[in-house]
């Protein structure tokens, strides 16, 4: 008989059970002995058990130490994998584009700055910087941003989100669109319960578009509300101030939690052209244009809000840096100070690279979305070991729900599958059932396995390929219009962060049940593909719905169907144009176009920043989920 315990102190400990008894030689190592009572001699079992110090780090080793393999090599497609990529260097020329608006890099360096991207390479740990919204300018903007570059990415072992001005556009002005992708960020922070560190450097409204940024109900204002929302949550704002930073300039350096200042940097209520610029006569004229030119030398000498004002008289400037160098390396210090957990915490095995190359995304996903592909072998190239712990495994077959591991981290996974489904499903209809739509048990499945997530606190990652939910009066009957609404209120409800993989198909009211970027307080950030496209049905469809009974009406007139005929050409052009990978992130409906290659780094980025601080814990022992699972 073999005696397994886990045991730590130096006592002996004896088990009268069966006589055996158990000595504790140490708080590591255990022998375990049969005593024979009659002759009151031992005899060293063969099995002793060895404590290692490893097993120390594993909390139910059972279920999540080793899960069930992915085990399907991709065969090669070279002609996929070529479309995939040349979407995906088209996306990468567009930001390339994006990094250069604005004032050239050396023009910056004779002025003795830093752009934004070196500022942000100097605090970002090697390899985890992980870009969101380099594309995303929904308001047309004449640079082709929103002046803010923003992301989430590693500071001396903490993650936060980040983000900065781009002093190369404008010296870092608000400009139109800006306030949106500010807003998305601090969303960004809120739902990951991460830390914001913000790189300021901001001149304040531009002038002369000022009805696009100032006011409304997400304006530029609405940033210091968010701000002091963070804060009121616990989550710090740690600020590194350089440069002019005037009116809204000064609340966006004075909203966060902790100010650090470059040596001429300054923040004011107004800035110098502020000051100097107010014309009490209603008008100008000569004489105040020379009063105007005065106060302006005068004021550009001496700025308002300079370093002797808030460091030394106000006190608002915790420290004030000589250099870059020594405002960012204060800057990553200041991190560290923050509240994290070690990730050994939280999770459930070491971390471990995916048993396959991601590079084999490029053969597995197809790029004709006429075709179908395994989505499990994608999730395979992504996820720990390519392990994973599959839920209710055959009911509702048209979508895969399971357990998987990012970098140690537990993670709900949800994804549509393709393809014809088995004979008799849907099992309420007499027609087939298609991979990619919804029908009642997947709804059933995923209403279940959500609020199972929500239970035990898991974040979750969803892989949308969808053409829709199932239609028509059988589909009503069967109830799929309030098991859809249930998903939502599932998802609502659960209080988990999750993100959203466009991976191909994001259709129809499926779009926004699979938690994509409507579902607001669950929905960290969602991200597109070269694969990706977004419409609420497709272009083809779109066209008969809108011109179906125009073409009834010109054939009973007996007029000519030609024009009507070009008109629905032109609206299945406009369908393609406006829901293409690059038109998804300029409008937001993605937060940033990734390649295959670099999912996985999101996906590290997502776990780390989940299990970092959260807000809340279902003890690992205490979970249910993976119970329900095995059984």
């Amino acid at each position: 008989m073999v005696c397994e315990l886990y045991f730590q102190g130096k006592s002996r400990l004896r088990n009268n059970f069966n006589h055996i008894a158990v000595y504790a030689l140490n708080s590591i190592d255990f022998s375990v002995f049969y005593i024979d009572k009659n002759r009151r001699k031992k005899y060293n079992c063969e099995n002793s058990y060895k404590y290692h110090k490893s097993h120390r780090r594993k909390y139910m080793r059972p279920y999540f130490e080793k899960m069930q393999s992915w085990v399907k090599p991709a065969k090669e497609n070279k002609a996929n994998a070529e479309e995939i990529k040349k979407v995906e260097q088209h996306i990468a020329e567009l930001v390339e584009k994006n990094k250069n608006a604005g004032l050239s890099k050396e023009v910056l360096k004779k002025r003795g700055e830093w752009t934004v991207h070196e500022r942000l390479e100097y605090i970002i740990d090697p390899g985890t910087w992980a870009p969101l919204h380099l594309l995303y300018d929904p308001m047309d903007e004449e640079s082709g941003t929103t002046g803010v570059v923003d992301g989430l990415g590693r500071i001396n072992g903490r993650w936060c989100v980040v983000i900065g001005f781009d002093n190369k556009v404008m010296a870092g002005a608000w400009i139109a669109g800006q306030s949106a992708n500010i807003l998305r960020v601090t969303d960004i922070a809120k739902r990951l319960h991460c830390p914001l560190v913000w790189l300021v450097n901001c001149s304040g409204v531009k002038l002369t578009e000022q009805e696009k940024v100032y006011a409304d109900r997400r304006g530029s204002g609405t940033t210091f509300f968010r701000h002091a929302e963070l804060n009121k949550l616990g989550i710090p704002v740690l600020a590194a101030i350089y440069g002019t930073n005037p009116a809204g300039g000064g609340y966006q350096g004075i909203s966060p939690t902790l100010l650090l200042a470059h040596k001429d940097c300054n923040i004011a209520v107004g800035g110098a052209g502020i000051v100097s610029g107010m014309a009490p006569k209603g008008y100008f004229d000569e004489a105040m244009a020379e009063q105007i030119i005065e106060a302006t030398r005068k004021f550009k000498a001496v700025p308002p809000g300079r370093v002797e004002i808030h460091h030394d008289a106000t006190g608002f400037f915790r420290e004030v840096h000589p250099s870059e160098e020594s405002l960012l390396d204060s800057l990553k210090t200041w991190v560290t100070k923050l509240p994290a957990y070690d990730p050994a915490f939280f999770r459930v095995a070491e971390p471990a690279e995916p048993a396959f190359p991601a590079e084999d995304l490029y053969n597995i996903v197809a790029f004709n979305q006429k075709m179908v592909y395994d989505v499990e072998q994608f999730m395979a190239r992504l996820v720990d070991n390519s392990e994973h712990m599959e839920f209710r495994a055959g009911y509702g077959p048209e979508l895969y729900t399971g357990l998987v591991k990012v970098d140690g981290f537990l993670i709900g996974i949800v994804a549509n599958r393709q393809g014809m489904l088995p004979k008799g499903y849907p099992q309420y209809a007499p027609y087939p059932g298609i991979g990619g739509k919804f029908y009642r048990e997947g709804l059933i499945k995923v209403n279940e396995f959500v609020t199972l997530c929500g239970r035990d606190r898991i974040p979750m990652i969803w892989i949308q390929d969808t053409s829709g939910i199932d239609v028509g009066d059988i589909a009503e009957k069967a109830e799929l219009l309030g098991l859809g609404q249930a998903l939502i209120y599932s998802i609502e409800q659960s209080d988990v962060p999750m993100i959203a993989v466009i991976l191909r198909k994001g259709t129809a009211a499926a779009h926004y049940i699979m938690a994509g970027p409507q579902a607001n307080n669950n929905n960290a950030f969602t991200l597109g593909t070269a694969t990706t496209e977004i419409y609420v049905m497709h272009g083809e469809t779109a066209a008969v719905a809108s011109f179906a009974r125009r073409l009834v009406k010109e054939k009973d007139a007996g007029k000519s169907l030609e024009p009507v005929i070009k008109q629905m050409n032109k609206t299945v052009q406009e369908y393609v144009d406006k829901s293409r990978p690059a038109y998804c992130a300029k409008k937001g409906l993605v937060d940033e176009v990734v390649k295959m290659t670099d999912l996985r780094k999101y996906f590290v980025a997502f776990a780390n920043c989940c299990y970092q601080n959260p807000k809340s814990i279902t003890p690992q022992h205490q979970m249910i989920l993976c119970r329900v699972i095995k059984g």
